[in-house]
């Protein structure tokens, strides 16, 4: 028996209201008025799909696994480097070991499922050992667009193996057809979407059908036994038609989130089905289906091992931890789709030198510091002789990753003068709770509510964007966290 052995979720915590969009624009286009309600994940200006990515997987690992895992692939229509690989990134800010297999899975909707597909075989094929899979997603829309509000930022991430199984797989079915619903040239930034009703009456109801009949069939499952439906779309009306239409029970088919996040692409087959395991109890049959130039069908079955997996927030521990934003003209300057004069700061060149970059990975990537083995003492960054001044012991310090570990706020600042594209620029000394402290940047930092003995997380995003170059820069910010202040 193989399946998924871990799963782990992120949403960005800002959630653009439907209705400022709607507000900023329906004077133009009426027709927007129709998809005002609900809510829209909306990455912060330094998140992408590699950083979500990063997020959703240490969820998944909840600490620890990534040097035993064998492979990671990443699936995503829209990643930041079209030649670098961006799982790769991922591997090392997971510190996965460098032997392992990677892989970027992209150009379809359904790159999250049909990626499942392959990594599942992959696993099946090697036996022992264990793959991650992540799907994460943040697509451009043009402003004042039906795509602005119905699309959503969000990533979804599983470990596959074959021990300690929480689904097991039992078998999947695909279709591939060139049905051009919506297509992006290589040298455009968006989306061209055709007519919706021709999406769904020629597309959805006639390729999704006989390719869930297929899978059916195959594992020996009458409809009926299928406990969950998972089928993303922005059209509410398919998914229960579909289920209608095949046979399955109208209680199966799952809410798509669209209210609450919107569609997240790729990575959003993966959210619904990981919304499905934290609802599921053993026995229960999850069928997962993405859409995109044909159609990917997956079934699993929930073991006797769900119950006791805790631990993750998941999609529902994902989605409690958001913050309402209104400010349409904020979500549009951190898509760069407004571009504003931030006055002679904002011109800095900030080319980045590849070597050091290479040479330094393991602390630019995995935020590893170094702990001294004669005295104990932690330090960020490492060096050759030991920071306790009682010590000063040279060459005795073994690497240590500081990004899983518990920190507070020491000093803190806001700073209007320097760049950034959400003033104020928040920063200060950070201090972990088992030693060690570093000056870092924060983000996801509600204005008013930063204090001195703050607990932070450590996040991975972009530090910096550079434009001359197409290159951006990635390290680890301190995210402010509610709960009880030292004092």
């Amino acid at each position: 028996m193989h399946g998924i052995t871990a799963y782990g979720a992120y949403i960005p915590r800002l959630r653009l209201q439907r209705s400022a969009i709607v507000e900023a624009n329906a004077w133009g286009n009426r027709a927007l008025r129709a998809y005002g309600k609900g809510e829209r994940a909306m990455c912060n200006w330094d998140e992408d799909s590699v950083t979500m990515a990063v997020a959703a997987a240490r969820d998944c690992l909840n600490g620890g696994g990534a040097r035993e895992l064998e492979g990671i692939l990443l699936a995503s229509t829209s990643l930041p480097f079209t030649d670098r690989q961006n799982s790769g990134i991922v591997a090392n800010a997971l510190m996965m070991r460098p032997e392992v297999l990677s892989l970027d899975v992209t150009a379809s909707q359904k790159a999250g499922t049909s990626g499942l597909v392959a990594a599942l075989d992959i696993v099946k094929a090697r036996g022992a050992g264990g793959l991650m899979f992540v799907a994460s997603e943040k697509r451009r829309t043009k402003p004042a667009s039906a795509h602005e509000l119905w699309f959503g930022d969000g990533a979804a991430a599983l470990t596959l193996g074959s021990e300690g199984v929480i689904a097991a797989f039992l078998g999947s079915a695909s279709r591939t057809v060139d049905f051009v619903d919506h297509f992006r040239g290589e040298d455009r930034a968006y989306d061209y979407n055709w007519e919706e009703r021709w999406v769904r009456d020629e597309g959805y109801m006639k390729i999704v059908p006989p390719t869930v009949t297929e899978l059916l069939e195959r594992t020996g499952t009458a409809p009926e036994e299928v406990t969950h439906f998972a089928m993303p779309s922005v059209f509410p009306a398919v998914p229960p038609g579909l289920a209608n239409r095949i046979g399955l029970p109208a209680e199966s088919v799952r809410d798509t989130l669209f209210a609450v996040c919107g569609e997240a692409g790729a990575a959003h087959p993966l959210l619904l089905l990981i919304d499905a395991l934290q609802e599921s109890k053993p026995g229960d049959k999850i069928l997962v289906v993405g859409f995109g130039q044909g159609c990917d069908a997956l079934l699993f079955e929930a073991t006797e091992e769900l119950p006791g997996f805790e631990g993750r927030l998941g999609i529902k521990g994902a989605l409690a931890r958001r913050r309402e934003e209104t400010n349409y003209n904020k979500f549009l300057t951190f898509t760069q789709e407004l571009h504003k004069d931030f006055g002679i700061r904002a011109e800095t060149d900030v080319p980045t030198p590849l070597s050091a970059l290479y040479r330094k990975r393991d602390m630019v990537f995995g935020l590893i510091g170094g702990r001294c083995t004669a005295c104990g003492t932690a330090q960020f960054p490492r060096s050759e002789v030991c920071v306790d001044p009682e010590c000063k012991a040279v060459g005795t310090q073994e690497d240590l990753s500081f990004a899983d570990r518990s920190a507070k706020i020491k000093t803190w600042t806001a700073d209007y003068l320097t760049f950034t594209l959400d003033p104020p620029g928040y920063y200060g000394m950070v201090e972990f709770d088992e030693g060690g402290r570093f000056m870092a940047d924060f983000t996801d930092v509600e204005p008013g509510a930063v204090d001195v003995g703050m607990p932070v997380e450590m996040a991975f995003r972009i530090k910096q964007f550079d434009e001359r170059r197409g290159f951006r820069r990635y390290f680890w910010k301190a995210v402010p966290m509610e709960g009880p202040k030292e004092g």
